[in-house]
């Protein structure tokens, strides 16, 4: 249907309701960080978190693109929908009454609308009709099952709602459609019947089974779980999708389990229903299920929003086929691990049990201190990877190193590197400690050149500092003998070459200098300020650009004029406890050595390093154009093509005359 016009009061109702935390969590991991929170932004990428969204002012920003709005404007721009869209959805969610400008409309919408309410109530209704059927003689098989196999207390199997779909075919379709009169239409809709193929009419979607409520993050429930009693397969059934229930992007247990989450900053994944039941009889409630099907990144991104160091321990099943789903739930937030967006453990229960089966057998204890000492899932990969290995056969330890090393190349903190390629060096010298140093360097230098690799492809990565110093120690003498054979006996004076991690180090050097000319020279500020405005520079590593943004805060609420050196170090060394990830690549330059002293000697240094930041600016643009000019595509227009040429010889037309300013080779000594 047409999106009807809103009146304006909906519309600022809407975002006066509305959580923007809430909201942006569902697509962005959010960290704590003061009174704000951050991530990475969804509209650009980037390595290092520069979005941040403010609880008090409703707001978000991103310091990297600048992209920035209210709840509202994020979704628009997020899902590429309208105004009336959004708005709608929101008023649904956190049930805002509508206005429209078109009164005409207000019935289609009302009934858009209360299509929610009305499957809410169906299935309400549905799970008191299941309830009530297991305590009758029909479903004294199912109530067995739960107290004698499973052995469930009265109080668990009302604490998840459990009951039992009767054999009939149409029992429940009489219930619903001919005594409680709900339409046909809605309780197919609901997913609790199907259509005949032949004949007409409909049948029951689950018969004689077990069945298992699933509820939304509120408690109502959604769908269900139905679990055969006999041999008919399949053994689980669940709802289809529906407009309430979507199995990617919901948990089991999650309503009951979200506030021992919050209180333990801990989530506990398992794989089946009873697992989650018989934890949570067992007093452990911290824990959700997966549904049955492999983790989803949405379905962590949901739990993730109930706890602050963003734990999550997976413990599904320790045969192969519970080994393959952690694979995949790994690889599904693999990114977010790497990064260390997660802090993601993993749980194996000794001789390849369940938790429904470990629990029920006295283990309660014990599966707690497993918890405790269940390893990081980098740990858990590396014993995967050594399962069946022998690594006194050449070929198989040629294979393990060379596993082991596509997991040590997706490593970007420096603490985990430095950890990582000791523990796996120890690992392949077989307890002879001679060989561990020189394993660890080859591990290394594998890494290193798999970097180096990246870099020639995209040199704006962010680089790990370990890895980024490594490359600056090569690269001398790479340049050492580059230069000699580029310049033989002719000592004229060469342009410099800048590609790859060079180009890197370039921008590093020179983003450095200035943020130390502005940290210990007051009088000098200002010519940093004036240089980056007048050639429309900004800060583009992001450690570097967070410290920046922080001097300004600084700056901005300092009742002074002017912040003494001193006095603004003080405050940042500060800030180094607030935020250590930050913040931890720049302390060096709170710092001066006696090179460093020299520099800030130098006030023409300002603008030279300036000069730099717009070289490698202009070497990404010349780059960009020189891509879209040689793109082979026909269906560019000439005119397209002749502005990207244009655009490419005028930005290397720049990087020639910067290359020609005299402090340019301060930067190559």
């Amino acid at each position: 249907m047409q999106i009807p016009r809103l009146h304006p009061d909906t519309i600022e109702e809407v975002k006066q309701r509305a959580d923007i935390v809430d909201v942006i969590s569902e697509y962005v991991l959010l960290r704590k960080q003061g009174k704000d929170l951050v991530g990475l932004c969804p509209f650009h990428e980037e390595k290092s978190p520069s979005f941040s969204v403010s609880p008090s002012k409703q707001m978000y920003y991103c310091f990297g693109c600048q992209a920035g709005g209210n709840v509202i404007t994020f979704l628009k721009e997020h899902s590429k929908r309208s105004l009336g869209e959004v708005v709608l959805d929101l008023a649904r969610r956190y049930q805002v009454p509508v206005q429209m400008l078109e009164p005409e409309q207000r019935q289609e919408l009302q009934r858009q609308i209360t299509l929610r309410e009305q499957l809410h109530e169906i299935l309400a209704v549905t799970e008191s009709f299941y309830q009530h059927a297991l305590r009758q003689a029909q479903g004294e098989v199912a109530l067995e099952y739960l107290r004698s196999k499973r052995e469930l207390s009265q109080e668990t199997i009302q604490q998840f709602h459990l009951g039992y779909a009767p054999a009939g075919w149409e029992t429940l379709y009489r219930y619903l459609v001919e005594q409680k009169h709900f339409p046909v239409q809605l309780v197919e809709q609901a997913g609790l019947i199907v259509p005949r193929k032949t004949g007409g009419g409909y049948y029951d979607r689950f018969r004689d089974r077990l069945m298992i409520p699933i509820h939304d993050s509120q408690g109502r429930v959604i769908a269900f779980g139905g679990r055969t009693l006999g041999d008919e397969q399949p053994k689980y059934l669940n709802s289809p999708e529906t407009e309430l229930f979507h199995k990617g992007k919901t948990l089991f247990a999650l309503d009951k389990a979200r506030d021992a989450i919050g209180k333990q900053d801990q989530a506990v994944v398992v794989e089946g229903y009873f697992d989650a039941i018989a934890l949570h009889a067992a007093g452990i409630s911290n824990v959700v299920a997966s549904l049955g099907t492999a983790l989803s990144l949405e379905q962590v991104r949901l739990l993730l929003r109930y706890t602050e160091s963003k734990q999550i321990i997976f413990n599904f099943d320790a045969d192969a086929a519970g080994t393959k789903a952690t694979q995949r739930a790994i690889g599904e937030i693999a990114n977010l691990a790497y990064q260390g967006q997660v802090n993601l453990r993993i749980l194996n229960l000794p001789d390849g049990k369940d938790a429904d089966e470990f629990i029920r057998k006295g283990g309660t204890q014990t599966y707690r201190e497993l918890l405790l000492n269940a390893p990081l899932w980098l740990d858990w990969q590396i014993q995967q990877i050594l399962i069946g290995k022998n690594l006194k056969q050449a070929d198989q330890f040629q294979q393990v190193t060379g596993e082991l090393v596509k997991l040590l190349n997706n490593l970007t903190n420096d603490d985990q590197i430095t950890y990582y390629i000791n523990h796996c060096a120890e690992i392949l010298s077989q307890g002879d400690s001679r060989r561990v140093g020189l394993l660890s360097d080859n591990l290394l230098n594998k890494v290193v050149r798999h970097w180096e690799e990246l870099l020639n492809q995209d040199n704006s990565l962010q680089v790990p500092l370990l890895i980024n110093n490594l490359l600056k120690q090569s690269q001398p003498k790479q340049n050492k003998r580059s230069q000699s054979r580029r310049t033989g006996s002719n000592n004229k004076r060469q342009q410099p070459v800048v590609s790859g991690s060079s180009e890197r180090s370039l921008l590093e050097r020179a983003e450095a200098l200035l943020l130390r000319f502005y940290i210990h020279c007051p009088e000098y500020r200002q010519a940093v300020i004036d240089v980056l405005e007048e050639r429309d520079l900004f800060f583009s590593l992001p450690y570097y650009r967070f410290l920046w943004l922080k001097i300004l805060d600084i700056q901005r609420n300092s009742e002074a004029s002017t912040v003494e050196a001193s006095e603004l170090i003080s405050s940042l060394q500060n800030l180094l406890i607030e935020f250590p990830d930050d913040l931890a690549q720049v302390s060096p330059l709170f710092h001066l050595d006696e090179n460093t002293q020299q520099d800030i000697l130098s006030p023409e240094l300002i603008k030279a390093a300036a000069a730099c930041m717009e070289r490698v600016m202009c070497e990404n643009i010349a780059r960009r154009f020189l891509e879209l000019w040689k793109n082979p595509d026909t269906s560019i227009a000439p005119e397209k093509r002749e502005y990207y040429c244009q655009e490419f010889y005028k930005a290397k037309q720049r990087i020639k005359e910067l290359d020609g300013q005299l402090q340019f080779s301060y930067f190559y000594r």
